[in-house]
């Protein structure tokens, strides 16, 4: 339709046509590729030959809640089992802030350097709320999300053993299985997480910082027994006299504890992860950690506690999951929650009789 503004009797006033409406379709919008699906057997040939895209969608596949995803992802993971056990499993943890991924970036390049593959399983927090997660991890380790022999696999925290995905030992099995030789496992920060973590991997570093007043202040003992080695981390400019200063109060914190079961004793080392300063030494405490517990058989004794320890966690996890979606539970849980917040019976009683009309209704099956 013409603007009336443009006829002759307004000489002087013009209106333009404008411009028609954008469509609210992109119109260089393709249909959407649908993804392939593999059997178990393509899935684990495609683990074995190094392929990145099958091992995350595999990973994925772990991760799921699916009872079919499940099914396919146990039958994966038997398959790769064979091939797996020859990487060294580091978990890497820290107070918030003392720089885990930055270092894990300086570390995984040093490792790289030196010829090896390294998989990263990075545990992000979740909102306690929305169950969120920002998954962010890949922004902070810039140099390693680039290496195509790095794995980077952020995993959001929510609802799993304090912390750590509870599916992380079994991605680890995929990791292994598709040749990388180092794998890092960071947690969230200094928690519950940690000895999940603790249970999983072959060393526990801790990450400490300098300069923030008492260097021991809020670092629970169970933390300190269970770390391998303790690096202070940001040991650069004015800071390094700081760092030594932590380093020194850590190593005699240390030997208040009674020696690990290892025998090995644990090393206070400084270094910035931010310049990559002090990186070698790190390494080499590694190394002689892992040669020292090979020589003396608690390498494997360690790995096979964790194998025993993660078999009774899947019972239990099996366990808590059919007792919450049995029918006859799901059909009563309410009611008998609105009687203990109603005063008219107590917990104890309220589990007991939960506990019976589960059992009561599996001998009826």
């Amino acid at each position: 339709m013409e603007h009336p503004e443009n006829d002759e009797m307004y000489k002087g006033l013009k209106v333009n046509k404008g411009i028609s409406d954008a469509p609210t379709v992109n119109p260089y919008l393709t249909k959407r590729i649908q993804r392939k699906e593999y059997t178990p057997a393509e899935f684990v040939d495609g683990i074995l030959k190094g392929n990145i895209t099958i091992l995350s969608q595999a990973v994925t596949l772990v991760e799921s809640a699916r009872p079919e995803h499940q099914q396919v992802a146990q039958e994966i993971i038997e398959k790769c089992l064979p091939y797996a056990g020859k990487s060294v499993r580091i978990g890497i943890t820290g107070v918030p802030g003392a720089g885990k991924s930055t270092s894990i970036d300086a570390f995984g390049i040093h490792l790289l350097n030196q010829g090896h593959k390294l998989a990263v399983l990075a545990i992000d927090p979740s909102s306690e709320r929305t169950k969120g997660s920002i998954l962010g991890d890949k922004t902070r380790m810039e140099e390693l999300s680039r290496e195509k022999n790095a794995f980077i696999r952020p995993s959001p925290s929510a609802g799993s053993l304090g912390g750590v995905a509870r599916k992380t030992r079994e991605t680890i099995v995929l990791c292994e299985a598709a040749g990388f030789d180092a794998v890092f496992v960071e947690t969230v920060g200094v928690g519950q997480s940690e000895t999940a973590v603790h249970s999983m991997v072959d060393f526990f570093l801790l990450i400490q910082l300098a300069g923030t007043g008492d260097e021991l202040q809020g670092i629970k003992r169970g933390i300190m027994e269970m770390a391998d080695g303790i690096i202070i981390n940001k040991a650069d400019g004015d800071n390094i006299e700081k760092a030594k200063l932590a380093a020194s109060q850590f190593r005699n914190a240390l030997h208040l504890f009674p020696l690990a079961d290892s025998g090995w004793t644990p090393k206070v080392l400084t270094y910035s992860g931010y310049y990559k300063l002090g990186i070698p030494e790190i390494w080499e405490m590694i190394d002689e950690y892992v040669a020292f517990t090979k020589n003396n058989g608690y390498f494997s004794h360690k790995r096979n506690e964790q194998a025993k320890y993660w078999m009774y966690e899947s019972i239990n996890e099996t366990l808590r999951d059919t007792f919450y979606h049995n029918p006859a539970v799901e059909e009563m849980l309410v009611a008998t929650e609105q009687q203990v917040l109603n005063n008219e019976i107590s917990s104890f009683v309220a589990a007991k009789r939960m506990m019976d009309l589960f059992l009561h209704d599996l001998s009826k099956k």
